[in-house]
């Protein structure tokens, strides 16, 4: 509820603007009253309130950190998932609907949590990726892929990959997809991890000759002003060439590793990308490492200017709108 567009404005409606009793003590010169009414210093006067609401509309991206591939116990692992992907701006994850906008008050610091990605596993499962968050939104992180024979996939916002005939790792509802299976594999091959845009994909073929499979893809976004894709899964292993290796979901995923090329082994080749949420690919071979899941992002789109910021977000201009991109954790004052 905004303060009157004209006549008399009065110190118990800027009282009850702020959130405060309507007869709190107030001034004009209180910081909370200037943040209000747009006047940082000098002069101010009531007229300065015309129209003024304690509260800016914030359309969001949030992505959760992804998950990392397994580590290659019995040749094979699966690709990581990748963080769970919510946003107001277009299509959320999991083939959710665009969320309401924020409507976040001015004055306050609104902490924003940016979540980093899962480190790849030298044994067995990776973790999951940590959540990302402002206000009551939350991302999160990506379900983690699994090496261990028969191990399943881990739950998160996108899930994890498993390996052989492990149950597959699910995805959260409204965030991200489950992960792929590789039932027929025998350790030959391994699945890929969940995107955002769709379920990871399931190994093909049978014990011997199954194929390594591609993790799910990303969503595109355009709240930059420009169309980005991210949060795409990790890539499952393959054991030797004939095996192949799956390559990492559209927007990010890491690609999985290959058993039969000792250069391909390491997971670690397929990191997702950095501030994507992307998930990890496998690794393969024996006690190779899954690859890293790839770090979140925020980013918030709003009318105007922030007061202030921390975290050093990226700033950006898209028409009327100004774009704070937060790679790490900060805050944001409006």
């Amino acid at each position: 509820m905004a303060l009157p567009a004209s006549g008399a404005i009065s110190l118990n409606q800027v009282n009850v603007e702020l959130g405060n009793s309507g007869t709190a003590q107030i001034g004009m010169n209180d910081a909370a009253v200037r943040g209000l009414f747009g006047i940082a210093s000098g002069e101010i006067e009531m007229s300065d309130g015309y129209g003024k609401a304690n509260s800016t509309e914030v359309h969001f991206l949030v992505i959760a950190g992804g998950g990392g591939g397994g580590a290659g116990d019995i040749n094979t692992a699966g690709g990581g998932g990748s963080g769970g992907y919510r946003t107001s701006y277009s299509a959320s994850g999991g083939g959710a609907s665009a969320e309401q906008a924020l409507q976040l008050s001015g004055g306050v610091a609104h902490t924003v949590t940016v979540g980093a990605g899962a480190t790849g596993p030298t044994t067995g499962v990776s973790a999951r990726g940590s959540n990302s968050s402002i206000s009551n939104i939350t991302s999160i992180g990506g379900g983690g892929g699994n090496g261990a024979a028969s191990g399943n996939g881990g739950s998160g916002g996108s899930g994890g990959a498993p390996n052989n005939t492990g149950a597959a790792g699910a995805g959260t509802a409204n965030q991200g997809y489950a992960s792929g299976t590789s039932p027929n594999s025998g350790a030959y091959a391994a699945a890929g991890g969940g995107g955002a845009s769709e379920v990871g994909q399931s190994c093909t073929g049978s014990v011997g000759s199954s194929v390594a499979a591609r993790g799910g893809n990303g969503l595109s976004s355009s709240i930059t002003g420009s169309a980005v894709t991210r949060a795409g899964g990790g890539g499952g292993s393959g054991f030797r060439f004939a095996n192949g290796n799956g390559a990492g979901g559209s927007g990010g995923g890491g690609i999985g590793a290959e058993g039969g090329d000792p250069n391909l082994r390491n997971g670690g080749l397929g990191n997702g990308t950095s501030n994507t949420g992307s998930g990890g690919g496998g690794g393969a071979y024996a006690d190779e490492t899954g690859g890293n899941g790839g770090s979140g992002v925020v980013i918030l789109r709003i009318l105007g200017t922030a007061a202030s910021t921390t975290g050093s977000p990226t700033v950006t201009t898209s028409g009327s709108y100004k774009i704070y991109t937060f790679n790490s954790s900060g805050s944001i004052t409006l």
